[in-house]
């Protein structure tokens, strides 16, 4: 099996990385950092707009039979500070680029009757202040993974992932908004503990070999989104 992980240098990138690595597969990792733990890696900055026409020609013609669109950027603003800019870029890496990647492999995807998993997240369904541009966007990728399941079903399945609070750099990060630690966070949910990146790559390792599964929507939140905000 040949794999294809887009922000694979990341903490939910690797853990994909590293799982499907464990299944045999060889896996080639897309980041705009230099170096991750993939069997091949291709240095891409994915707000290009010729992104997905570089990746496909860097990697030759090698059969394709996953695709993981993991890559992800969020920039912190209210919806009025937000640039255009940064709103531009948002929607370039988190939305723009999963849809020119999936477009230029596709014709690989099909020949082997491949699939596609998105990684979204629970900002799709249920947000927060100061992350406008990133709701957005990933919100349009699930419409985009229903879009493009119907459309290319039977020969390519295409899912996704909607993580939730997950133990990365991205989530430490935007914690200075809180002043929360992430153990405080993982206290709020039901399961009384935030997630670890392996077990959103278990989820995607799941819609890959659930061969009658396409157009599908996976929260994977610890029960997040499962509590009402208002009690």
């Amino acid at each position: 099996m040949n794999v294809v992980i887009t922000g694979a240098a990341g903490g939910i990138g690797r853990a994909c990385v590293e799982m499907f690595q464990a299944e045999g597969a060889h896996v080639t990792g897309v980041d705009i950092a230099s170096h991750s733990v993939a069997d091949e890696h291709v240095v891409l900055d994915l707000s290009d707009a010729q992104c997905g026409e570089d990746l496909a020609r860097s990697i030759g013609d090698r059969r394709v039979d996953t695709l993981v669109n993991n890559a992800a950027y969020v920039d912190y603003a209210t919806a009025l500070a937000t640039e255009t800019a940064t709103w531009d870029r948002t929607m370039a890496v988190n939305l723009r680029a999963p849809f020119l990647v999936a477009k230029s492999l596709h014709p690989r995807l099909q020949a082997v009757g491949g699939s596609v998993v998105n990684i979204s997240s629970v900002h799709a369904l249920a947000t927060s202040p100061e992350i406008a541009a990133y709701a957005a966007a990933k919100g349009g990728l699930v419409s985009l993974t229903r879009a493009l399941a119907l459309e290319w079903a039977p020969d390519v399945r295409v899912n996704c992932v909607l993580p939730g609070s997950i133990d990365t750099e991205m989530l430490e990060a935007g914690l200075f908004r809180t002043g929360s630690s992430v153990d405080e966070l993982g206290q709020r949910h039901p399961m009384r503990r935030v997630g670890h990146p392996t077990e959103i790559a278990e989820a995607v390792m799941f819609l890959t070999k659930s061969g009658f599964i396409t157009g599908a929507s996976l929260v994977v939140d610890g029960g997040a989104t499962a509590r009402l905000s208002i009690e």
